[in-house]
């Protein structure tokens, strides 16, 4: 387990000085990939992929199921339905030694998951602040779909976070994608059904051009392939 850590570690430090970066976080949900879980609020504590920190989930639901679906590009992602205004996704991860990070990650839903989303930050624990907004795409037709074998950039978001000087060199910081209406991705309403993922969330600096993120993404990907095969 140490070596494919190792491994996985030199693959993803080769891909990020590629595109003159260095990641600091990643979560894939390949190599630490949580288990499903049913009817509860949240799922917590998943760990990075690369680098330290912890990934988690909280909806007002507890009939929500977190299952870990196909990704973009990948075997794996993490999935949740029952979604309402104001559940989110969170990731939490120390920037000891870092400054001016920027973040990516790959985001769809169902035709009736939830479309809109807020971008939010904490640091050591103070409250959240709201730093951006996005819509994700649907998972459907006429879209290109997820796939294992297939990377979708147009999936992929990315925001330059460099000009937030309280996310430099902090021992804690909390990222936070959260729902913000009841519009789903195909433009009706969010069903209880529908269904939300996130892959790929990974923390990085300096902050590249937006292209090289999928240099990033796509060679962060060929090197849990690799890992994957070696198995």
């Amino acid at each position: 387990m140490k070596r494919t850590q190792l491994l996985l570690s030199a693959l993803l430090v080769c891909a990020s000085i590629c595109v003159r970066a260095d990641v600091i976080v990643q979560w894939t949900f390949e190599i630490n990939t949580p288990a499903d879980l049913t009817d509860s609020a949240t799922i917590l504590g998943i760990p990075a992929d690369f680098g330290l920190g912890t990934a988690s989930g909280v909806h007002a639901s507890t009939a929500t199921d977190w299952t870990t679906p196909v990704g973009n590009g990948s075997a794996n992602s993490l999935n949740a339905n029952n979604w309402a205004v104001g559940d989110y996704y969170q990731f939490q991860f120390s920037t000891v030694g870092y400054s001016g990070i920027g973040i990516s990650f790959d985001a769809t839903s169902s035709n009736t998951g939830p479309r809109d989303y807020d971008l939010l930050y904490s640091v050591n624990g103070d409250p959240f602040t709201a730093i951006g907004s996005y819509s994700v795409l649907a998972n459907a037709a006429p879209n290109p779909v997820w796939t294992s074998g297939t990377y979708n950039p147009i999936y992929t978001f990315f925001f330059d976070l460099s000009s937030i000087t309280a996310l430099d060199n902090a021992t804690s910081v909390e990222i936070r994608l959260q729902n913000s209406s009841a519009v789903s991705a195909n433009g009706g309403a969010v069903a209880a059904t529908g269904t939300s993922r996130i892959d790929n969330f990974t923390v990085f600096t300096p902050v590249p051009e937006p292209s090289a993120i999928v240099l990033a993404v796509l060679g962060g990907l060929m090197g849990v392939a690799f890992l994957r095969r070696k198995r």
